[in-house]
């Protein structure tokens, strides 16, 4: 159950009674939010001001007026009026009671299924698989697999596409480097790393830092240039290095998602979309989207406009090319095939593309375009991100083979979880706890947890569209918003159960009855309550951030419940077994909270 769509059904009879105008009551109803000030109540009713000037009334009369015609129920104590006719709601002691014991034995913990499922195609990640993994690939891969989690787990259907880049420049740049710099026996022992180093040597001595596939004046570019349209025209020797290089490149990319738990569910490149390009581009001449343009083929902007003067293009957003004066496509071309494509094979309702803010104007367009010629029917949304920043506060550059690479960086990480264990034992043990003797594998292991899930947490835990800075130091404080902070109080969770010797199964097939006698307790009950409010709100806007920001709360309620309400000991027979509840809801919750960000948890920290 959502506990804030559960209080706004209480008022949804009642406006759609009293309001003077019935097209404003969802207004009115998306005016009931959570309380800013716990002191005032677990729920706020904002409304009676706005209706109280339509009406012409006192807004606290309004909020008496409605007060009286809520429908009786068990879930609310008696509303208040505060102030200029705030309703401060709190819910009863004994229904929160009721429900934190009903959860025990949801698989779901809480949250509904959709009424109405729908389809998602998700692009996602996106790499050049002629070079390894950077950085720059982080963001658009962890976050579009979050948000195929988050919309998996509500009951959509939801396919997370790979738009793979193996078909451009990147691999001009891999020929050229193989047929004039390749260590023969390098490569027989070990392609992926010969032909990463083939791509860095090549790239480095490009004047600019960029790939752009356009005219230029640097002659090693255009000699990559040369080479990729040859391998496009077909060129035998070409098409047969590029077969070749093809699994070794996808295999560089393999034990990054593996490390990531990023599970791909359709993996196609540009090369699978370059037989249609043509078909796009007769087709949108043919419907009269496209035109031509001094000898090029281009769509018009997001306007629908086609600038024809240099004083109108300045003016104007740019068109778009789909096909090149030489008879090269483009990404734009690409792009469109691969709506066509996704349109006839699954149908969906809704394509999210996972994709940096610079790329705002493509998509744009694309979406735009795309529309008029005929995919009208599907939702499409550019789910934009900003970059990550150096400890210099300046984006982390990835050109020319120059930015570290994702396995170095994901190493480094897993190295600081390591310290950061060793730490934890190390001061258990000063303070006379008894901790486990666990073998290098395991070790291992747990490192690799929080390392990885450090580095993807502080990602997911900034608005999307936010920069943020990389710090290792500060994504793996066992303090503070952190993944190791959350992991760490699920293995507290976890460490009570072993030390009491207990079988969590009991709890999930016969809950006990909950009481609450603490303040503690009912605050680490509300909150376990909101985790469907969360989930929700983070699919409705594409939003991971709302549940690291949830988990953020959970875990200080849950750090005032243990300080302040013994388990193990606790007074009675009765309240150990309904505090042993909460205990386990909250690893529960967690657990589930951080696998929908793709986080994994350990057993012991």
């Amino acid at each position: 159950m959502n506990l804030l769509n559960h209080v706004r059904s209480l008022f949804a009879p009642v406006l759609a009674e009293v309001a003077p105008d019935r097209a404003k009551v969802p207004d009115y109803l998306g005016m009931v939010k959570p309380s800013v000030n716990a002191d005032h109540g677990d729920y706020q009713a904002n409304m009676a001001m706005a209706m109280g000037k339509a009406m012409g009334q006192k807004p606290p009369d309004v909020a008496k007026t409605i007060i009286a015609k809520l429908p009786t129920n068990d879930s609310l104590e008696t509303p208040t009026v505060a102030g200029p006719g705030f309703i401060n709601l709190k819910l009863k002691d004994t229904w929160l009671a009721a429900q934190v014991r009903g959860i025990a034995t949801d698989p779901t913990l809480g949250v509904e299924r959709v009424a109405k499922p729908k389809t998602f195609v998700i692009d996602l990640s996106g790499p050049n698989v002629a070079k390894p993994l950077h950085v720059g690939h982080l963001r658009s891969t962890i976050i579009g697999d979050s948000l195929v989690r988050i919309l998996r787990f509500l009951g959509h259907t939801v396919i997370g596409d790979n738009h793979l880049g193996d078909w451009g420049l990147q691999f001009g740049i891999l020929i050229h480097g193989y047929k004039n710099f390749r260590h023969d026996a390098a490569f027989k022992a070990d392609p992926v790393r010969e032909l990463a180093r083939l791509y860095v040597t090549i790239r480095k001595q490009f004047k600019k830092d960029d790939e752009e596939e356009g005219p230029t004046d640097d002659p090693l570019k255009k000699i990559c240039q040369e080479e990729t349209a040859k391998l496009h025209a077909g060129d035998p020797e070409n098409v047969a290095l590029w077969k070749q290089f093809m699994p070794a490149c996808l295999e560089m990319l393999r034990p990054i998602y593996e490390r990531l738990d990023v599970k791909i569910d359709q993996a196609l490149g540009e090369s699978f979309y370059n037989p249609m390009l043509m078909g796009v581009v007769d087709d949108m001449l043919k419907k009269g989207i496209a035109f031509e343009s001094k000898g090029a083929v281009v769509i018009p902007n997001a306007k629908g406009i086609v600038p024809q003067t240099d004083e109108e293009q300045q003016k104007e957003e740019p068109p778009a090319i789909i096909r090149k004066r030489d008879g090269a496509f483009t990404y734009t071309t690409t792009d469109l095939a691969t709506i066509k494509y996704r349109m006839e094979t699954w149908k969906p309702d809704a394509m999210l593309y996972v994709v940096s803010s610079p790329q705002a104007l493509h998509f744009k367009t694309i979406f735009a375009q795309a529309k008029r010629w005929g995919y009208d029917g599907v939702a499409f949304e550019h789910i934009q991100f900003g970059s990550m920043l150096g400890p210099d506060r300046k984006k982390i550059s990835t050109s020319g083979g120059g930015g570290a690479e994702l396995e170095t960086l994901l190493n480094d990480a897993v190295s600081v979880g390591r310290k950061r264990y060793e730490e934890s034992v190390a001061e258990r043990r000063t303070h006379g706890h008894d901790v486990s003797e666990l073998n290098e594998s395991e070790v291992a292991a747990i490192a690799e947890t929080i390392g990885v899930g450090a580095v993807k947490y502080a990602d997911l835990c900034q608005s999307r569209t936010t920069d943020y800075v990389f710090d290792l130091e500060k994504m793996t404080a066992t303090n503070g918003n952190t993944s190791t902070y959350m992991q760490y109080a699920y293995a507290r969770c976890r460490a009570i159960f072993r030390h009491g010797a207990l079988d969590e199964a009991r709890f999930r097939s016969s809950p006990p009855a909950v009481i609450i006698t603490h303040a503690a307790e009912r605050t680490l009950a509300l909150q376990l309550l909101r985790f469907p409010e969360a989930v929700e709100a983070a699919a409705a806007d594409y939003l991971p951030h709302l549940i690291t920001a949830y988990l953020w709360d959970l875990a200080k309620c849950f750090s005032g419940f243990f300080e302040n309400c013994p388990v193990l000991k606790a007074e009675t027979p009765e309240l150990k077994e309904s505090r042993l509840l909460l205990v386990d809801l909250v690893s529960r919750v967690i657990k589930q909270a951080l696998d929908l960000l793709g986080i994994r948890t350990v057993e012991r920290m």
